[in-house]
C-alpha cells in the first residue's frame, strides 16, 4: 500500500517508505498502522502516527481499496449533466461521496437505444465499486433494466406511480405532491382553472416500459397527475396539457400560443426553464404578469429569483436527493444495510412576483 501527501515546502508527495524512514520502522509496519491492524505495539503505533501527522500525509484511496478489498469508488450513470435537476443531484452525490473519501466517475448515456444503453451499463459495472443511476428519462430508466442483479446499485427515480416493493433501491422527490400544491395555490388566488405546460414524460410505450420496472411514469406524467388531481378535487375544468420540451425556447413558442387565448389566466410550467420562455413571450405579446396571467414554474432553479418578475415556483431538493442517494449506496457498500425506497424532503412552495389574483372580468 502507498501513502501520499504534500510536504509544506511543496515538494513531491512522499511514499510509505518516507514515513517508514521518519518513524524508524519498516514500510510494512506503516501499512499495518494505517489500516488499523491490531498487531502493532502501542509505542510503535504512536511513533508512526506522529510521523504521519508531522509530514501531513494522506492515504491513497486506490491503495486503501486494494488493501481492504473494498473499492471506495462509484460511477454515476446519467443522460444529462447540465439541466438543473441532474446537475444538482450530481452535486449532492459528489459532495457526500467526497466527505466519505469515495471517488466519483460519471458515465453519460448518449441515447436511449438499447444497444448503447446496454454497453454503457456494462462498462460502468465492469469498473467495480458502486453504481448510481439517475433515471429521470428514458435512457436512465432503460439503464435500470440492464444493471446486473448482483450489482450494488441505487437509483434516483421519478415519483413512483404506486408504492414500490420493499428492497427497491430508489430515492425520489415527490413531484406529484408538488404540482398539486402549486395548482391549489393558483386556484386559491381566484383563477377558474390552471393551464399546464408539460415537460416530456419518461413513459415508455414499448414492452419494456417504465411501469414494468416499477419506477412509475416519470417526472412529466407525475407532475401532470398532481396538477390534474388538484383541478379534479376542486371541480374545475381540466384543460388539455400543452406538450413542450425542457428549454426556454420551448416555453417561448408555447407562450405565444397561450398569449392569444383570453381564457388563460394561470399557467403552471413543468420546469423553470419553460417558465422563462413563457415570461418573455407574454411580455412581447403585451400580456402583463401577473396582472393578466399568473405564471408558476417548477424546481426553483438558481435564476428563478432574479427574473422580472421573480418566478413563483416549487423548490425540490435535488442536492439533498443526491446526498440521500449516496447515503443509501454507502450503507449498502460498507455495512450491507437493507435498502429502503423512500422520498426525500417534501417540496416547498416559493411564492414570488409572477403569480397574483385572477384578473377581474371586464364589465
Amino acid at each position: 500500500m502507498s501513502v501520499t501527501g504534500h510536504t509544506r515546502s511543496g515538494r513531491r508527495p512522499a511514499s510509505i517508505r518516507d514515513v517508514a524512514d521518519a518513524a524508524g520502522v519498516s514500510y510494512q509496519t506503516v501499512s499495518r498502522v494505517i489500516n488499523g491492524h491490531p498487531s502493532v505495539r502501542p509505542a510503535t503505533r504512536a511513533r508512526v502516527e506522529a510521523a504521519v501527522a508531522a509530514l501531513g500525509f494522506r492515504r491513497s484511496a486506490t491503495a486503501h481499496a486494494l488493501a481492504s478489498g473494498r473499492t471506495r469508488a462509484l460511477t454515476v450513470l446519467t443522460s444529462n449533466t447540465t439541466h438543473y435537476g441532474y446537475a444538482a443531484a450530481l452535486q449532492g452525490i459528489e459532495e457526500a461521496a467526497r466527505a466519505a473519501s469515495f471517488a466519483v466517475g460519471i458515465s453519460v448515456l448518449e441515447s436511449d437505444e438499447d444497444a448503447v444503453v446496454r454497453d454503457t451499463v456494462r462498462r460502468a459495472t465492469d469498473s467495480g465499486g458502486g453504481l448510481i443511476v439517475i433515471a429521470y428519462d428514458r435512457p436512465g430508466v432503460r439503464a435500470l433494466r440492464h444493471v446486473p442483479d448482483d450489482a450494488r446499485m441505487v437509483a434516483a427515480v421519478e415519483t413512483p406511480a404506486s408504492t414500490p416493493p420493499p428492497g427497491s433501491p430508489w430515492v425520489w422527490t415527490d413531484d406529484r405532491a408538488a404540482a398539486h400544491r402549486m395548482t391549489r395555490h393558483l386556484l386559491d388566488l381566484g383563477h377558474h382553472t390552471v393551464h399546464y405546460l408539460a415537460i416530456p414524460s419518461t413513459t415508455d410505450t414499448s414492452s419494456t416500459s417504465t411501469t414494468s420496472t416499477g419506477t412509475g411514469t416519470g417526472d412529466g406524467a407525475q407532475r401532470a397527475a398532481g396538477w390534474r388531481d388538484a383541478l379534479r378535487e376542486a371541480g374545475r375544468p381540466i384543460p388539455e396539457p400543452r406538450p413542450a420540451g425542457w428549454e426556454p425556447a420551448d416555453g417561448y413558442a408555447a407562450g405565444h400560443l397561450l398569449a392569444r387565448d383570453p381564457e388563460v389566466t394561470a399557467v403552471l410550467c413543468g420546469n423553470d426553464a419553460l417558465a422563462l420562455g413563457v415570461l418573455r413571450a407574454l411580455r412581447e405579446a403585451g400580456r402583463d404578469v401577473p396582472r393578466d396571467i399568473s405564471v408558476a414554474g417548477f424546481d426553483d432553479a438558481p435564476h428563478s429569483a432574479y427574473l422580472t418578475p421573480a418566478l413563483t415556483t416549487v423548490r425540490l431538493d435535488f442536492t439533498g436527493l443526491g446526498r440521500a442517494t449516496f447515503a443509501l449506496l454507502h450503507g449498502l457498500l460498507e455495512a450491507g444495510e437493507p435498502v429502503t425506497p423512500h422520498p426525500v424532503a417534501p417540496p416547498e412552495l416559493i411564492i414570488r412576483e409572477s403569480t397574483g389574483p385572477a384578473p377581474r372580468p371586464p364589465r
